[in-house]
């Protein structure tokens, strides 16, 4: 455990508790003992994301939740999560769910067929077909507890699984991955897993699926070695950001081809 990792923990487990509060910077670093500035920059060292952006990030997961299980209309689930404007909120949400908040709402009529139209699934090696490739990033899927379904994973641009992934896929298995002609630039790696045995809802709203969180970011340079990336997928904690990104979006595109997420 790093040196503040226990404060930040602690304002984490308050923001959960306190969501539909007003949660402002001076009230959190004053419930770990900082100064604003520090307070952030100790949190944003342990979380990759600045405190404002994670408390925003746990209202989107809310607002998906809200989209789901109740009849309110949009714009009051934006007014629920503190967002005044209608645009803003859906604005918001589509940039880092993927889809708008109507689409999200409707999208568990449509995700049983994909979810089947997976399973069914005879060829899911279409990853690695492309010929010389470069700037590979490959790895290997493992996890702390057996399951039988698929993993999304995928590269993103931010610490945090939202919008939809620079280079992304599924697997069928716990296997080797590699993406391949990855551009220049800084990627973060996350993974999740939708077993077969899971309700529609279960995945909607992922809050209990076997997931990977990256330690740091990996830098991608032409014509330079990428360390083999150990991929292991590990129940959830309780400071793992939201992963925002709709899952039957990204089951859709996959089934779309050439199965990519992007």
């Amino acid at each position: 455990m790093s040196r503040y990792e226990k404060e930040v923990t602690e304002v984490i487990t308050y923001i959960h508790h306190h969501l539909d509060e007003p949660l402002t910077l001076p009230l959190l670093a004053r419930l770990a003992g900082y100064s604003p500035y520090h307070f952030t920059r100790i949190f944003k060292k342990q979380m990759g994301l600045s405190p404002l952006y994670y408390i925003s990030s746990l209202r989107i997961e809310r607002a998906k939740k809200l989209l789901l299980e109740t009849d309110f209309t949009v714009r009051d689930i934006g007014l629920e999560i503190g967002q005044q404007s209608l645009g803003t909120f859906t604005t918001q949400f589509t940039k880092r769910v993927g889809v708008s908040p109507a689409t999200f709402r409707k999208s568990s009529q449509l995700a049983d067929g994909y979810f089947k139209s997976l399973q069914q699934l005879k060829q899911w090696d279409m990853q690695n077909l492309l010929s010389q490739p470069t700037n590979q990033v490959k790895g290997t899927l493992k996890a702390t507890h057996p399951f039988k379904g698929l993993v999304l994973i995928g590269l993103f641009p931010k610490p945090i699984p939202e919008g939809l992934p620079l280079y992304g896929t599924l697997l069928s298995q716990l296997e080797n991955f590699c993406f391949q002609n990855v551009q220049p630039g800084t990627y973060y790696l996350f993974a999740t897993s939708v077993a077969w045995e899971m309700q529609i809802e279960d995945f909607l709203l992922p809050n209990h699926t076997l997931r990977y969180r990256p330690v740091e970011a990996i830098i991608v340079e032409d014509n330079q070695s990428i360390p083999h990336q150990e991929v292991i997928l590990r129940p959830p904690q309780v400071d793992d950001p939201p992963i925002l990104i709709s899952i039957p979006l990204l089951m859709k595109n996959f089934l779309s081809g050439p199965y990519a997420l992007m």
